[in-house]
């Protein structure tokens, strides 16, 4: 698919909006951004992917790209949601995860080391979560759920500080 300079402007525009629930990071490092298509003189498409089906942030994470692209004069923005490929924690981005680690949420284990999605690649020999704090393995389960479905709440045994883990999809 060959994309417009406009496309790409206008992709990096809507991938430059915050997560609702996570703003540290943006739609683009999330994962969830899929595509951006100009249909004519001030309209675009955008495929968004949610996390899950359901996923109480695809609205807002809509009118914000809705907002973001009005405000640079597009006139009709669609926004569709995409289920399918569906999202996976392997979608989001090297820098998403340094930003989750550098905030305090320990980010999700990759799957794979071939590339968002592909599934395939080494499986890990461990299932340990690395405090977000001072680096240990030695965390245990609080919550499967936090302060959203998508993370858990962990804490560390070493320096026994409390901290979200989002969880690998």
């Amino acid at each position: 698919m060959v994309t417009t300079a406009l496309e790409e402007e206008l992709l990096a525009l809507a991938g430059s909006v915050p997560d609702p629930e996570l703003p540290v990071i943006t739609l683009a490092e999330l994962g969830v951004l899929r595509g951006v298509r100009v249909r004519g003189i001030g309209k675009v498409d955008v495929e968004l992917t949610p996390t899950y089906t359901g996923c109480p942030a695809i609205e807002a994470m809509t009118a914000d790209i809705e907002q973001v692209l009005h405000e640079r004069g597009m006139s009709e923005v669609s926004v569709h949601t995409v289920l399918s490929p569906a999202w996976s924690t392997d979608d989001i981005s090297a820098e998403g995860r340094r930003k989750l680690a550098e905030f305090g949420i320990a980010p999700p284990r990759p799957h794979s080391t071939d590339g968002p999605g592909s599934g395939s690649g080494p499986i890990p020999l461990t299932l340990s979560v690395r405090c977000p704090h001072c680096g240990s393995t030695d965390t245990e389960l609080l919550s499967r759920f936090s302060s959203t479905a998508c993370k858990a709440l962990r804490r560390c045994v070493a320096c026994r500080e409390p901290f979200d883990h989002f969880k690998e999809l």
